[in-house]
């Protein structure tokens, strides 16, 4: 927020022609100090050699030089002013200003004690002086002495004052009572677009999506014309519900006002679409941006990575790579996200390598990437070597180990980790139960498992959600529990969901319980009526009984259901390149060699098998 020029030059050096010769040149002496050390020298020069130099117009200027140092000293300030008779509201505006700005951070007590003093020598604040201490207030969350200085400013008759009321309404939306910065700006009889930017930012950074949308209405109602800050917080509102519909009306009336579209908004735009939904037209937006920067590509990647889209994320990583951009943070967390779920190891060691190249740490966001990606990749001994190798670790950091020895079958290391997170100061949350309850299951520990899902709520206060009730399910069922499963099932608080009576369901077929299998296959079909999974499990169970007859019924419900079943997929990584076979699928560009190779494997096996069934030496 800038201030009138009256303020900024009112401390400065008096022209030549009201001061003589000797006094400009001190003041010029003065000026070409660089620290406080060096002023305290020029002032001991001046009582030293010419005491009479020592005037109310030396000291103002000393004060006002002290407040431009990153070393200011409150001490040596103080008994410069104590020198000055009867000094004015503006010098203590200097003051103020100084221990309340980002060069003197943790000095609140000292700008409000020169406030305080001001205050007992019957100077009255003004418009400058409030401003610096509710900023003050603001970024030290001091919202006690906020409503202090806001008391005063009502008791000194400058509630009226635009300037004011927009500190008054920012300190307020920072401390997080956006209730009192509305009431602050209902009760202004002036506004101007800091006004509203102000409000509406407050309700957007609280999480009142809805609200800072509705104050943008009133904002376009009164007649204001919204600039590109304010559309930059309309348009997170937007892609923070997920409003598609509303986002696309906000563009338009971007466009309608010819609101710039800097770099700033045009990250923004492409972020909203991609969170609500619409990839293809946040590549549009992307694509005519004139300018990009680092950001605008992570947007693009982070969101299509989001979204599920982690190919084309990898295709606009290697777009970003041809035009030169230098990958951030940022970006490596996206792209080895993309590597982890599309099982590309050796573009994820690439990054991992880029990483180590350029000395980046791999602690906390790089490093709980890696670690996911590693074990998600199938090399869990890699991910345990990044795991150890960070300093910094996270609830983030240890599930995600946690998890990947679970999916890997070393439950009893993902459990010894587990125990190890207490020690280290940091609270497991949902995800990482889900892990534990995995690998209890992997495992057999039943009683284990049975002690973590109650201390979930007991010690954390974790309410357990469905994942995990399908988790102790899964552990029952595996462990032959198949009654306590049923009864741990009606039992619950919350409605199953197709994972716990998935879970069951996979249980059945391990120990061939057809008859409870059909009482769970009804409830699954229910749930998800257009989902084959259900089917084919229970089709398989049925085959395993030699119910021959209730599986061939089976398959033709499925076939007048119009329900296919799901291909079997195999995917395989080639000179950073993802190729993916499914069954029956001839879209590839080499099938024609695949089934060749294919044909002459088979008849190899063939000849294999009747070479070892004869005798050798016969």
């Amino acid at each position: 927020m800038s201030f009138p020029h009256s303020f900024s030059s009112f401390l400065t050096i008096p022209h030549a022609s009201y001061v003589d010769p000797q006094q400009f040149s001190l003041f010029r002496r003065l000026d070409s100090c660089k620290s406080t050390q060096e002023l305290k020298q020029v002032h001991a020069i001046i009582i030293k050699t010419n005491p009479s130099l020592q005037t109310r117009l030396i000291y103002t200027k000393i004060i006002s030089i002290s407040t431009s140092f990153h070393d200011p000293d409150p001490s040596y300030i103080n008994s410069i002013l104590t020198q000055i008779p009867n000094p004015d509201i503006r010098i203590y505006n200097s003051i103020i200003r100084l221990f309340s700005g980002p060069k003197t951070k943790n000095n609140s007590l000292i700008a409000f004690s020169f406030y305080q003093e001001l205050l007992v020598k019957g100077l009255f604040p003004d418009n400058y002086t409030y401003p610096f201490l509710l900023k003050l207030c603001a970024e030290s969350r001091a919202l006690r002495e906020g409503q202090e200085i806001h008391g005063h400013v009502v008791k000194n008759g400058l509630v009226w004052d635009l300037y004011v009321v927009n500190t008054l309404m920012r300190m307020y939306s920072v401390c997080g009572v956006i209730v009192a910065a509305q009431k602050v700006f209902d009760e202004s009889p002036d506004r101007d677009m800091v006004s509203w930017t102000i409000l509406i930012q407050g309700y957007v950074k609280m999480g009142f999506w809805k609200e800072g949308i509705r104050v943008f209405s009133e904002m376009c109602e009164a007649n204001f014309q919204a600039d590109e800050m304010t559309m930059v917080i309309v348009l997170s509102a937007c892609a923070n519900l997920g409003d598609l519909v509303l986002g696309r009306r906000i563009h338009e009336y971007m466009l309608e006002q010819k609101v710039n579209f800097d770099v700033f908004v045009g990250n923004t735009l492409v972020d909203m679409y991609l969170k609500c939904g619409d990839a293809g037209f946040a590549r549009k937006v992307f694509n005519e941006m004139p300018v990009k920067n680092v950001v605008s590509w992570n947007s693009m990647i982070s969101g299509l990575a989001q979204q599920g889209e982690f190919k084309e994320a990898l295709s606009m990583f290697r777009k970003m790579q041809n035009r030169g951009v230098k990958p951030d943070d940022v970006t490596l967390v996206g792209v080895l996200n993309s590597c982890a779920n599309l099982g590309m190891l050796e573009l994820g060691k690439w990054v991992h390598a880029y990483v180590d190249r350029n000395r980046i740490k791999a602690d906390r966001f790089i490093g709980n990437a890696l670690v996911d990606m590693y074990a998600k990749c199938g090399s869990i001994d890699e991910a345990f070597k990044v795991f150890n190798g960070m300093k910094l670790r996270d609830v983030y950091t240890y599930t995600a180990i946690i998890v990947g020895l679970a999916m890997h079958g070393q439950g009893e290391r993902a459990l010894n980790l587990f125990s190890e997170m207490p020690k280290m100061g940091i609270e497991p949350d949902g995800v990482t139960y889900v892990g534990v309850l995995m690998a209890c299951s992997h495992v057999g520990l039943v009683e284990e498992g049975r002690k973590h899902f109650a201390e979930m709520s007991r010690l954390y206060n974790l309410e357990p959600q469905t994942e995990h009730y399908g988790c102790m399910v899964d552990l029952l069922g595996r462990a032959g529990l198949i009654n306590e499963a049923e009864e741990f099932i009606k039992s619950m608080p919350i409605e199953p969901d197709a994972f716990v009576w998935g879970a069951l369901l996979g249980a059945c077929r391990i120990h061939g319980k057809v008859e409870l299998a059909e009482i769970v296959m009804e409830k699954l079909v229910k749930i998800e009526p257009d989902r084959d999974g259900a089917y084919i499990l229970m089709s398989n169970i049925y085959s395993s009984a030699n119910k021959w007859r209730d599986a061939l019924k089976l398959r033709k419900e499925m076939n007048e259901r119009k329900l296919k079943k799901t291909p079997g997929c195999s995917s395989i990584e080639l000179d950073g390149v993802v190729h993916e076979f499914r069954k029956g699928d001839k879209t590839q560009r080499n099938t024609k060699e695949v089934y060749i190779l294919l044909d002459q494997m088979k008849s190899h096996l063939k000849s294999s098998r009747q070479w070892e069934g004869t005798d050798e030496f016969s």
